[in-house]
């Protein structure tokens, strides 16, 4: 075996003491970690009591100056994501990450995380037009045209807006989809017209039908008596003369009414001596 050399001795003895120095120094250290880990948690749990009671004292101030709802639910959105990712450069920075690092690191990456998050800041820009805009407003009835979807506007967020469907489901549509698509809005105006057709026979009296519908309406509470009522003859089916009811309601007692008055056309009807007749077809045998 070959003979240690006086320097590879030296070497050991710098190893084994560094390895005991090591040793020695490794519970201070450990307890100095542990220390930090703990006062970073701490330093996320204030912070985030922090955020939400600056969120709740903006909603507050926002409800006080009277702002619309979707305004207030846009920046409350927005002061969340911007105060996060306030919290996490604090966060790193008490960890000894050099935040001066990170946002050159993301500035040298601003391309590629452009090009990633590009259809976000399109629906973060639909939303600001939204809100400038206002094509609609929470609580309004829209039908958005490019899939269909409709529904009550429930929430404007930062980059979605979720409607609330008549049986009770939630859609989410992107804002960007929203702000670039035409769309209907059913509630904007204070009225609503709506439209009965009925059937009947060609025996019946059409005046008196129409003279029995139109006293129905004058009767009824909903029916907003300054605008336009009419009944008339729509068209001659092949075993029925179609008879159109118009009329305007108030827009929050559109379903009730047209339910309601729908019902009411077949008893006023049938009080009348007017025949609803079933669809006929007439076979001769040469």
């Amino acid at each position: 075996m070959a003979a240690v050399t006086a320097q590879e001795q030296l070497d050991i003895e710098k190893e084994l003491s560094g390895l005991e120095k090591l040793i020695r120094e490794l519970p201070d250290r450990a307890l100095g970690l542990g220390i930090r880990i703990l006062l970073t948690l701490a330093a996320i749990f204030i912070g985030v009591q922090v955020i939400k009671l600056l969120r709740k004292l903006l909603k507050k101030s926002l409800r006080r100056a009277r702002a619309d709802i979707g305004v207030i639910q846009f920046l409350d959105s927005l002061a969340k994501a911007v105060l996060y990712v306030l919290l996490a450069f604090l966060v790193a920075s008490g960890l000894g990450v050099d935040a001066a690092g990170i946002v050159a690191l993301l500035g040298s990456a601003g391309v590629a995380i452009g090009l990633a998050i590009q259809g976000s800041l399109s629906n973060f820009a639909g939303g600001v037009l939204i809100l400038l805009l206002k094509p609609f407003k929470v609580g309004d009835y829209i039908k958005e045209d490019a899939n269909g979807n409709e529904g009550t506007v429930w929430e404007i967020q930062l980059f979605y807006t979720k409607l609330l469907t008549p049986d009770n489901r939630v859609i989410i549509l992107p804002n960007g989809t929203l702000a670039n698509n035409s769309m209907t809005n059913v509630t904007e105006a204070p009225f609503r017209r709506l439209d009965i057709l009925v059937g009947i026979s060609y025996d019946s009296d059409i005046r008196q039908a129409k003279e029995a519908l139109t006293d129905m309406l004058n009767r009824d509470e909903d029916v907003v008596k300054e605008k336009e009522m009419a009944v008339f003859v729509d068209s001659l089916g092949e075993s029925s003369v179609n008879l159109g009811i118009r009329f305007w309601v108030k827009k929050e007692d559109y379903w009730t009414v047209k339910w309601r008055l729908t019902e009411e056309t077949k008893y006023t009807l049938d009080r009348a001596g007017i025949t609803i007749p079933f669809p006929q077809l007439d076979v001769h045998q040469v």
